[in-house]
């Protein structure tokens, strides 16, 4: 039976390019393990590594490792932590998916949208003729998710038809 200490010991490496790329975008994936990442390099400077040579044991560039550092000296551990990154303001507000929300939980009709059903597109014009404001189909389709809906689609008539009509449409 090896010691732990013999095990411990022997050098690993990773020799598949692909691999080790792989881990690196796998810390790059959450919050916390981006953080954590700052926190192992500010570590290694810490303890006596230059910035440089932090930066080449995780792969990061040196100037990367240098503006952590610096964050790190003027807000301590917070400066550390991923900073809320500012997006496209919605263009929807609060009050009018409320208002969506409501109006999907009856028929498109009853919002002036000639449909029985409500789909990405009788949303989107509904959208446009109400608030004026031009979203897709596919951001649309998100809304329906967003708000917990399904999609239902309408079932042809033959489905209820008799057998022997239902033979009759059958592909050959």
């Amino acid at each position: 039976m090896r010691s732990l200490e013999s095990v411990c010991l022997k050098r690993l490496t990773i020799d598949d390019p692909a691999l080790v790329a792989a881990l690196q975008n796998e810390i790059r994936r959450s919050d916390q393990s981006r953080y954590d990442h700052r926190l192992h390099s500010i570590l290694l400077v810490a303890q006596g590594m230059s910035c440089r040579e932090a930066a080449s044991v995780f792969g990061d560039s040196v100037r990367t490792v240098q503006t952590w550092l610096h964050r790190f000296e003027e807000e301590g551990l917070a400066g550390l932590v991923d900073a809320d990154r500012a997006g496209r303001p919605p263009r929807l507000s609060d009050k009018q998916l409320k208002q969506i929300e409501r109006v999907l939980r009856d028929s498109p009709r009853q919002s002036g949208i000639q449909a029985n059903l409500w789909d990405g597109k009788t949303l989107s014009a509904f959208i446009q003729r109400r608030f004026g404001i031009t979203l897709q189909v596919r951001q649309c389709q998100r809304l329906f998710r967003q708000f917990g809906f399904r999609l239902r689609k309408p079932r042809p008539m033959i489905a209820h038809a008799d057998p022997s009509v239902q033979d009759a449409f059958k592909k050959n």
